[in-house]
């Protein structure tokens, strides 16, 4: 069957904390895919007995996560992990020298094409709507957003 149970249960066990399980509940699957497996052994033999328990194990994982979340289960604190994922001072310095600096450039370009740029990039209408506001056809927008955008690739070159 299994020569070294140890080695198999621990690659079960770090298989489902890869997959986001708690240690202790990775534990509890590995055993209850065991079970199941022996189970399974008095039906039939299992051909490859390592790759039988670690899915069995995986689906047990996924059928527990589809119980909790169709129960709306409480999550105990010590489940959670929470990381800090704002950035950090330096990144939040470069970023409004950064803003700025995109601010200085788009204000260089010509006008029109500035509002036709902002319009698409932020305001997210489309070429058809700006065309019409501006009285100009869809394809002399597009020229305009691809000028805008090249303008302030070149601007903005090293930042």
């Amino acid at each position: 069957m299994i020569d070294d149970i140890k080695a198999v249960f621990s690659r079960v066990r770090s298989a489902l904390r890869r997959r986001g399980a708690s240690s202790h509940d990775a534990d509890d699957w590995t055993q209850e895919a065991w079970l199941r497996m022996t189970r399974h052994l008095n039906e039939r033999p299992v051909p490859n007995p390592e790759a039988y328990l670690t899915r069995t194990a995986i689906n047990i994982s996924i059928d527990a996560y589809r119980s909790r979340s169709a129960h709306d289960d409480q999550v105990l604190v010590d489940e959670l992990t929470v990381a800090d994922v704002a950035p950090g001072v330096e990144a939040q310095l470069l970023g409004k020298e950064r803003g700025d600096r995109m601010w200085q450039c788009l204000e260089r370009m010509p006008e029109r094409t500035r509002e036709i740029f902002l319009a698409h990039r932020v305001s997210e209408r489309t070429y058809a709507d700006i065309g019409q506001e501006f009285g100009i056809s869809e394809s002399v927008v597009g020229k305009h957003v691809v000028r805008a955008t090249a303008l302030l690739a070149g601007w903005m070159e090293g930042w």
